[in-house]
């Protein structure tokens, strides 16, 4: 079976460095807040090109705390999309807030920037772009309408580590960017880990408050927070692949370079765009299909695993049914979920393996294609 994503290729490509990553952490003893996290908040700083960077336990977290740091609370409204994971959404819940949804743009699965301005209220205070699939949204348009109506910017950065809009990496152009270390990311851990990037130091100071309880000094607490701490573990595992991070998302542009190729010749297959001004990291390989259902259990038949990068879009989800949306409401999201199917991508797939997948591919949905 060539799986979505491979973890236990990339264990095995890094086990003796993973290893004594592991064993010094426990050795040394502190695992709540200890020297790893510390490192980590610099280099990912610096890797994304911020000033500041706080680890929390989660993405998802990452997501909550920024809109609290901002203010964001009950009665307010923020602005995002309704074709992404639920974290998404379910972090402005957290706070009291009320998504408010803009349709995607069909090509990149971003936020359509040109339905924003219309969604825009008294009582909206921020926008929440998600780079869905490793592509970054058009943020030169989304920063001038925030500049515009004084909304904060909160970058869903779980899915696009390293990309880049207009020469800046993601999580470097909002007011916050937030990171997920789900295993399965570009940049994943061994279990739940996120982190929030940001340029202003008060708001990383507040940040690093809220995950600990509300406190900046033990036992004495300015506010209600959170335990949402990056585990030391986490960091130093984390810390591991970072400095292969590049290679990796090399590997993978690679990869996603011969995907294109070998179905450029294919009908009723449609390719990811990438849009301009930006640079794709390829978290997701995902095409479009008719039929998609039948062609997935073709594959899987055949030994491909592949996923759906959403079957159902956020504003008709049970959890959802409060804001009393129905079927019709966001038409390009609804119609990406019946079609959109992610093909095997991760830094250790091999050519020889992309091949095989392309060629299956054509074969399932019967229309061969000559594949050397």
């Amino acid at each position: 079976m060539i799986p979505v994503v491979d973890l236990k290729a990339q264990y095995l490509e890094i086990k003796d460095e993973l290893t004594a990553a592991v064993n010094q952490t426990l050795a040394d003893g502190r695992f709540i807040l200890g020297p790893n996290v510390a490192a980590l908040e610099d280099e990912i700083a610096a890797f994304c090109g911020a000033r500041f960077a706080v680890g929390v336990a989660s993405g998802t977290d990452a997501l909550h705390l920024a809109l609290r740091a901002l203010g964001v609370g009950p009665g307010d409204e923020v602005i995002t999309t309704p074709f992404t994971f639920i974290a998404t959404v379910e972090a402005i819940s957290y706070c009291g807030a009320v998504p408010v949804f803009v349709d995607i743009d069909p090509a990149t699965y971003n936020l359509d920037v040109g339905q924003i301005e219309a969604k825009i209220t008294p009582r909206t205070r921020a926008i929440l772009p998600v780079h869905l699939y490793g592509q970054p949204a058009d943020m030169a348009e989304i920063m001038t309408l925030a500049g515009k109506y004084k909304l904060a910017v909160v970058e869903d950065c779980a899915q696009a580590i390293g990309a880049e809009y207009k020469d800046k990496r993601v999580g470097s152009i909002g007011n916050i960017g937030c990171l997920s270390f789900f295993p399965s990311k570009n940049l994943g851990g061994a279990g739940d880990g996120g982190m929030i990037v940001t340029d202003d130091e008060e708001t990383a100071g507040r940040i690093r408050r809220l995950r600990a309880h509300g406190s900046s000094r033990k036992y004495y607490h300015e506010e209600i927070g959170y335990n949402s701490r990056l585990d030391e573990l986490q960091a130093a595992v984390v810390r591991t692949k970072l400095k292969r991070l590049e290679n990796w998302t090399a590997a993978r542009r690679s990869r996603a370079g011969l995907y294109d190729t070998l179905l450029s010749e294919l009908p009723g297959v449609k390719r990811p765009a990438t849009g301009a001004n930006r640079t794709h990291v390829w978290h997701q390989y995902t095409i479009r299909v008719k039929e998609r259902d039948p062609i997935r259990e073709r594959l899987a038949n055949r030994g491909i695993d592949s996923a759906v990068h959403y079957p159902l879009p956020i504003h008709l989800q049970p959890a959802y049914a409060d804001l009393g949306l129905v079927a019709g409401a966001y038409p390009q999201s609804e119609l990406a979920t019946t079609e959109v199917l992610s093909l095997p991508m991760y830094p250790q797939l091999s050519e020889k393996q992309v091949t095989y997948v392309c060629r299956t591919l054509a074969v399932a949905i019967e229309r061969p294609i000559a594949v050397k």
